[in-house]
């Protein structure tokens, strides 16, 4: 996160987008507001392993620090955001208790969160894990503030994502070609890919105002920036559709 100030205050901001700056701790948060941001994001994880590999700290110390820079940022008038890591699975402790989740879950609510997002790590959950951990949060957290983040390890992100929506979740993280992944998770891969996500929503019915064409274009672009191959399948398959009609277009 060394250039993020420089990323930020040259980035062209679009009205109504908002652009969070995660903020480990009050370091973070005092260059967050020098930077000029409106929205930051606070995280911790379910288990102890993961947040003593990502944050040198136990839970309740990392909790501590969130609700620190949650309570200083709302001083500010500033938004935040939460993350809560290794929802349906821990790379280090296995399986996590749903009930802990929701304990979480509600704990970053009551903190100040705005919004607070259910990040399964790993990629190893299933629409059965999704849906019982659900269960759990959603009695003490509203469906419309919780988001899902679905990492794509074992292929069942957007069967998770299509669980969620069953449940009334309709805030979806995802990135654009399937880019991510997380450095204390071994074998994790990157978070669900954009373009996936918006072509299943398209398919039943829910309206994004996501351009899937532009993202399609965003996505290759990125991707060949990077040197490596999208690894979304709606935006591989509609690239190759697109130019294949682009040549039939020329004979």
């Amino acid at each position: 996160m060394g250039d993020n100030y420089d990323v930020f205050t040259t980035i062209n901001k679009l009205p109504n987008v908002h652009y969070p700056v995660l903020t480990p701790n009050m370091r973070g948060l005092e260059g967050a507001i020098k930077a000029g941001a409106k929205e930051v994001s606070v995280f911790t994880a379910v288990t102890e392993s993961f947040n003593m590999k990502n944050t040198n700290c136990t839970t309740e110390k990392s909790f501590q620090r969130a609700e620190e820079v949650t309570k200083a940022a709302l001083e500010k008038d500033i938004r935040v955001r939460g993350y809560l890591s290794c929802v349906l699975g821990c790379p280090y402790e296995g399986s996590v208790d749903p009930e802990k989740v929701a304990e979480l879950a509600h704990r970053l609510y009551d903190s100040g969160c705005y919004e607070i997002s259910l990040g399964d790590t790993i990629g190893v959950g299933t629409p059965g894990s999704m849906a019982r951990m659900l269960e759990q949060v959603l009695k003490v957290v509203p469906s419309s503030v919780v988001a899902v983040h679905c990492h794509d390890t074992y292929g069942q992100a957007l069967a998770n994502i299509s669980k969620a929506l069953d449940f009334g979740v309709r805030i979806i993280d995802s990135s654009v070609a399937g880019l991510g992944g997380c450095p204390y998770a071994p074998g994790a891969k990157g978070n669900v890919a954009t373009e996936d996500v918006v072509y299943m929503l398209n398919g039943m019915g829910f309206k994004s105002n996501v351009n899937l064409n532009a993202l399609v274009d965003i996505g290759e672009w990125i991707s060949n920036e990077l040197g490596r191959k999208t690894v979304s399948r709606a935006g591989a398959a509609l690239m190759t559709v697109r130019k294949r009609n682009e040549l039939k277009s020329k004979l």
